[in-house]
């Protein structure tokens, strides 16, 4: 698993953190698999001591899959390889970034905002 891991963070735009909202990147050892899943909420576990937390999210699949693990911190931010059942899990958020193109004159600004769309018959 210690491999895959190295793998993917030499190709992959990771996070260190996560919140609900993001994309996580799951590897799985066996069955061996990589899927996406949306975080739709992380909650503290106060059955606890530690600091652990309930975390929901919906595999991006066919159909979508709802799934919730308890995780630690370290877990669910790609800190450490993880076990479910015996089996090694990773998980880490993914970056989206936005390309940003270079600011333009107010001139070519303007011409941008009076663009409009047209019907084509």
């Amino acid at each position: 698993m210690e491999k895959i891991v190295s793998d993917l963070k030499k190709i992959v735009p990771f996070k260190d953190t996560v919140e609900s909202g993001d994309i996580v990147l799951i590897a799985a050892k066996k069955p061996q698999m990589l899927v996406y899943a949306l975080v739709s909420d992380i909650v503290r576990d106060d059955t606890k001591h530690d600091e652990w937390w309930i975390v929901s999210m919906h595999i991006l699949s066919l159909p979508p899959k709802k799934i919730t693990w308890i995780l630690r911190t370290e877990q669910m931010s790609g800190q450490e390889i993880f076990s479910i059942d015996g089996e090694e899990r990773f998980m880490k958020a993914l970056v989206f970034d936005s390309k940003k193109t270079p600011a333009k004159d107010d001139s070519q600004q303007e011409k941008k905002s009076k663009a409009s769309l047209h019907r084509i018959k």
